[in-house]
């Protein structure tokens, strides 16, 4: 197995990667196959179009590369499930931008899961209803 020479993490929209800025600026010093991970990742995200994809990207002593695909950030996935652009300026602040309920908590904390470092489902549900009280949202 070649040894990692690099490690590249990027967050690309799903299933529109392009050899363009901020990827190609990113992968062409690593030596990577910038056309080649593009094909790769777009094709790996397609089902997933219109969220951002965190991606873990090693690569290779030979220039070959393999890439570890995240689940989007929680503050995406809470934009999403209300329906919102983006959440407030100022966190903590008397005027909310939204409620998130409980049942939505849950929803996120368990499409977050697998990148989340909770001990336990209630865990999870409060490190997501942190990340939307810090965006402006009231949790119910």
């Amino acid at each position: 197995m070649p040894k990692v020479v690099k490690l590249i993490k990027l967050q690309i929209p799903a299933g529109k990667a392009t050899p363009a800025p901020p990827v190609g600026t990113v992968l062409g010093p690593a030596g990577v196959n910038i056309g080649d991970f593009v094909n790769k990742f777009n094709e790996a995200t397609r089902d997933k179009m219109g969220d951002i994809i965190p991606v873990d990207l090693s690569v290779y002593e030979d220039r070959t590369f393999s890439f570890v695909l995240k689940t989007p950030p929680a503050s995406r996935l809470i934009l999403k499930i209300l329906g919102i652009e983006k959440g407030s300026g100022k966190a903590g602040g008397s005027k909310a931008v939204a409620t998130l309920s409980k049942a939505q908590v849950r929803a996120v904390s368990q499409q977050k899961l697998p990148d989340l470092t909770a001990a336990s489902p209630e865990a999870a549900d409060r490190i997501i209803e942190g990340t939307a009280r810090s965006m402006g949202i009231d949790v119910k």
